[in-house]
């Protein structure tokens, strides 16, 4: 790899082995290389079902069976999928004494399981339930459930997965995680594999430039974020990030 100004590759490499603090933002992109398919494809991926029309309340109170069996589904891919190199590099430089913040738009584990310890899950987690009656919210790794829907065995009320519907807030936790660790200042800031669609990941990415940092895209393609951007590494996060980190 070269080295300098000249070569983006190289300058992030540079600036992450001098990092004390470093944000990764990531979507889509990076679970898609593990077999988990991106949640906005061209054709539905379940049934021909679009993704959109199930990830709702409406849908779950029309039929909750239906929606679980959609969530149901995705666990059984969650499971089989193992951490590829881009996780596997994240979770690298922690190991190496760095402070690093995986804040994660997707619902899998895959970043926790390549040992990435601080993972902010911004959309929540496709392994906890909340029931619909009581609102108790827990980890619940059963997989498959003996019967759909679920229920709460507390007050055997509906349960729910406890994700980030179309059309619902976002968790207050994982964003004040977010906003307490850009606050303290950021080294490099990575991108990655996120269409940064939604404003609150393009303000997180231009905050934590703000703060400091050197703001890094991992991605094959364009998004919003791409002329902001400090550096631009096109290509997968399999392929990318181990070259920076290695």
């Amino acid at each position: 790899m070269k080295n300098g100004m000249n070569d983006p590759a190289g300058r992030t490499a540079e600036r992450l082995r001098a990092a004390h603090r470093v944000l990764a933002l990531t979507g889509a992109g990076i679970s898609a290389e593990s077999g988990i398919p991106t949640f906005r494809g061209k054709e539905g991926w379940w049934r021909k079902e679009d993704p959109t029309r199930l990830a709702t309340q409406a849908a779950f109170d029309r039929d909750p069976a239906y929606v679980w069996e959609w969530y149901q589904y995705r666990r059984g891919l969650v499971r089989e999928a193992e951490p590829n190199p881009g996780h596997q590099a994240l979770a690298d430089l922690e190991r190496a004494g760095k402070e690093v913040l995986v804040a994660t738009q997707n619902v899998d584990d895959l970043h926790e399981r390549a040992g990435s310890r601080n993972v902010a899950h911004i959309h929540g987690s496709i392994w906890r339930v909340r029931c619909e009656r009581c609102r108790r919210e827990s980890h619940d790794p059963t997989h498959p459930f003996p019967t759909l829907p679920p229920r709460c065995q507390h007050c055997q009320g509906l349960l729910r997965p406890a994700v980030v519907w179309f059309g619902e807030m976002l968790a207050h936790e994982p964003i004040i995680r977010i906003e307490n660790f850009i606050s303290g200042g950021v080294d490099v800031a990575l991108v990655i594999g996120t269409e940064a669609v939604f404003g609150y990941i393009q303000g997180f990415a231009m905050a934590a430039r703000r703060a400091g940092a050197l703001l890094v895209e991992v991605n094959p393609g364009q998004t919003p974020l791409s002329d902001a951007a400090d550096v631009r590494l096109q290509g997968p996060a399999g392929a990318v990030l181990p070259r920076l980190v290695g």
